[in-house]
Parts: C-alpha cells; sequence; structure tokens
C-alpha cells in the first residue's frame, strides 16, 4: 500500500488519514453526520464506517460521545484507529463483517446508527479494480441486511440515519418501513432543476409518526460552476465548513 494522504474535512477542524488509491471520503459522509440529531453522551454505531469520516465528523460536532465503527477491510479499520485517536475521539472499532456482528455489539443498544452503504447494487454493476474502493461502492452484503441489522441495534425510540443513491430509495423505503417508523426522506439536488442524485433516509426505531418528504437540498447555487470552483449554497457551506448541524426536524 502507498503512503496514506492526511486530509482536511469541516474547514481544516478534522484531518483525516485516507488511503491515497482506493475509497476516498468527499463530501456525502459529511452531510450524513451533519444530519445526526446526537447530543452529548449519546452512543452511536456506524456500520462500514471506512476511515472514520462521517462518524468523525460527527463527534467534531457533538462532543461527548461514545462512538463505535464496524469495517470489515482491516486497512480501513486501522485508519479509522489512527484517525480517532488523532482527531480525540472516543471511538472504539471492530473488525468485522456487519451480518456477523461479535457479541460485544450484538448484546449492546445504541441512540443511534449510522450508514453510508455501498451505493451500487453488486448484481447489477461491474467491479472495481482497488478492493477497497469496490467495497465501499458495491460490496456484497445486500441493502436490505444493512438496514436490517442497524435496526436491530438501535434502543426504542433511537435514530437510524442512512445515505444513499436515489434510485434505491424504493428498495431502502421497503424495508426500512418494515422495521422502523416515523421516517423522513431528503432528497439532495446538486443544483435547482436537476434531478436529485441521493437522499438522506432518517427514522426511529418503534417510531409512529407518518413518513416525511421534505425538500430538497440544494448543493450548488447557479447552473455551472463559477471560476473560483467554489459554488456551495450557504447552507451546505455552513456544513461542509463550519460543521453545521443539518436538521430533517420540521
Amino acid at each position: 500500500m502507498t503512503e496514506p494522504t492526511r486530509d482536511d474535512f469541516l474547514g481544516g477542524k478534522l484531518s483525516l488519514l485516507q488511503p491515497k488509491a482506493g475509497y476516498r471520503a468527499g463530501v456525502d459522509p459529511v452531510l450524513l453526520a451533519a444530519s445526526v440529531p446526537a447530543e452529548k453522551g449519546d452512543t452511536v454505531l456506524e456500520l462500514g464506517c471506512g476511515a472514520g469520516a462521517a462518524s468523525l465528523c460527527l463527534s467534531a460536532r457533538v462532543e461527548g460521545l461514545a462512538l463505535t465503527g464496524v469495517e470489515i477491510q482491516p486497512l480501513y479499520a486501522e485508519l479509522c484507529r489512527q484517525n480517532a485517536v488523532h482527531n480525540r475521539a472516543r471511538m472504539d472499532v471492530v473488525e468485522a463483517d456487519l451480518t456477523h456482528l461479535p457479541a460485544q455489539i450484538r448484546n449492546t443498544s445504541f441512540d443511534h446508527v449510522i450508514m453510508n452503504p455501498p451505493y451500487y447494487d453488486r448484481s447489477a454493476s461491474t467491479r472495481a479494480n482497488d478492493q477497497g474502493r469496490d467495497m465501499a461502492l458495491g460490496g456484497d452484503t445486500a441493502l436490505q441486511d444493512w438496514i436490517e441489522v442497524g435496526a436491530k441495534r438501535l434502543r426504542p425510540k433511537g435514530y437510524f440515519t442512512l445515505i444513499q443513491r436515489m434510485d434505491r430509495l424504493p428498495e431502502t423505503l421497503a424495508t426500512a418501513d418494515r422495521v422502523l417508523g416515523s421516517i423522513t426522506v431528503l432528497p439532495i439536488q446538486a443544483r435547482v432543476g436537476r434531478p436529485s442524485g441521493l437522499f438522506i433516509l432518517q427514522a426511529r426505531k418503534n417510531g409512529r409518526a407518518a413518513f416525511r418528504m421534505l425538500a430538497p437540498l440544494i448543493l450548488h447555487r447557479g447552473d455551472v460552476h463559477g471560476q473560483d470552483g467554489e459554488s456551495y449554497t450557504a447552507q451546505v457551506s455552513a456544513i461542509l465548513r463550519d460543521g453545521a448541524h443539518l436538521s430533517l426536524e420540521a
């Protein structure tokens, strides 16, 4: 493996080691973390934590969290451990397949479960050359399993938060509606007038509120990138640069 790079997130508030080649975190895990309504003292489980971008972005916004990450790939799990120490976050990282969790996690209920499952259905996609990137983008675990395992690990009324590609919304809802409640969906659009490419889904265990579809989160201003390459809306810029919260509450 080539030496990892050290990359800044949240305007430099967070610094992460990431593989130079392979899966590298971008905007998506930052948006995921921003949408989690965690409070000081909460417990958080991230399934498929990678190098820790989502969990550690959340920790940078909300102090006093007890984080647990599950990661199947040893390289990424080790980077996540190093990143947690470097950023002074309280995080336990477990190497495991999420469908075969160790007893220490199976016997624990969490206030929050978060995840950024692979965006592509393995049965309908081509494998990437890099194994780490392939696992992050496709993997071999069905999306249904990710959601069901996550729901089982929540305490009653705990929050489940996921980011995923919009074309997988139907199968996400089909499973979430069986095992969770109080479902809210936030579409994410690159620009006004463009189709939504991603969505964030948030739900609660044993929740009973009606389903809600929110107005889209718009990432960029205008029709094209400006000359300086920076065209994020004020709301998104505050999330990416300052670690602002992205509320999904009414």
